[in-house]
């Protein structure tokens, strides 16, 4: 028996099966309203995943929705909501750990991790930027950590961080929020990954 062969089966049917719990229709039931940040994002989020591994080679994923971010001096709570309106995950971060939470059989089933980007690639099978999300919805590099500049169109905003390049489009008379175009290049077998956010305005 192929016991690699099984291990990687598992292992993404594992992944699948948590993916369905975050972005499934079928989930009925709203996680519980986090406790009320400083500052609060919202908008529209699409997420584009195309596959390198060998047995998904040229897999594609896409998702949409909306979401909610909230961001204090050392926590943020970032919400993934469905098409209906359910909150159906949440990525939670503090100074000690990161969380992702997820309905499950009538409860909320948590796991946990160091960082949200680990935590989301070992949990979902890709990365998310939750880390640099905070700084990155008001236009900026996260000023604590390296960034590189980027050549950009016009009044872009461009730059490199934490391995994603991340592209910010100033609002518009028709848009009154930032549009955010986040791509991260696949590693080592890991996908590639097309995070697009639309703010619906400056942060309430």
């Amino acid at each position: 028996m192929n016991t690699g062969a099984a291990g990687c089966r598992s292992r993404r049917a594992g992944r699948l099966a948590a993916l369905a719990l975050i972005v499934g229709l079928a989930a009925c039931r709203s996680l519980p309203a986090p406790a009320l940040l400083e500052h609060r994002y919202a908008g529209r989020f699409s997420l584009a995943v195309l596959h390198h591994a060998p047995d998904q080679d040229g897999r594609r994923e896409a998702y949409s929705g909306r979401f909610a971010l909230q961001v204090g001096a050392q926590a943020l709570a970032l919400d993934l909501v469905s098409p209906l309106g359910a909150t159906i995950a949440r990525f939670e971060t503090d100074p000690h750990e990161a969380r992702l939470l997820v309905p499950d059989a009538g409860g909320v089933r948590v796991e946990r991790g160091s960082d949200a980007q680990a935590l989301s690639e070992r949990v979902l099978g890709w990365s998310l930027p939750v880390a640099g999300m905070p700084d990155w919805v008001q236009g900026r590099p996260v000023p604590s950590r390296p960034f590189q500049p980027l050549p950009g169109e016009g009044a872009q905003q461009r730059f490199e961080q934490d391995g994603w390049a991340v592209t910010v489009d100033a609002p518009e008379p028709d848009r009154p929020g930032l549009r955010l175009q986040m791509d991260r290049a696949g590693v080592a077998g890991s996908p590639d990954v097309a995070l697009r956010v639309v703010l619906d305005g400056p942060p309430a």
